[in-house]
């Protein structure tokens, strides 16, 4: 009975396994993209905080990380939205630049 309360304790980060082929950074990039909003200030102030890197750089990484299969496997739910959204901004990127409304 102790393990089981135990486990439900923890945190979600620590309840995802480790999925092979996934950086020990980039698995603390999807934690980190699940709950940033957690994080007390500005987004890109809890980037440079917690991964010593600028916003523009985290988001290159984000980006390349998003499209790996083992990104998917690890937090498809996660992933899948990230992608959306990408893409949503990608099509109104592209809508603007042509001159239509979206």
């Amino acid at each position: 009975m102790d393990s089981a309360n135990a486990s439900s304790s923890e945190p979600a980060e620590a309840a995802m396994p480790v999925v092979a082929g996934l950086s020990e950074r980039d698995g603390q990039i999807l934690a980190f993209e699940r709950h940033w909003w957690k994080y007390a200030g500005a987004k890109e102030q809890a980037i440079r905080d917690q991964f010593q890197m600028s916003a523009t750089r985290y988001y290159q990484v984000l980006n390349a990380l998003i499209d790996k299969s083992e990104a998917l496997a690890h937090d498809p739910l996660l992933v899948k939205r990230l992608r959306r959204l990408r893409a949503a901004r990608q099509r109104a990127r592209s809508a603007r630049r042509l001159g239509i409304e979206v």
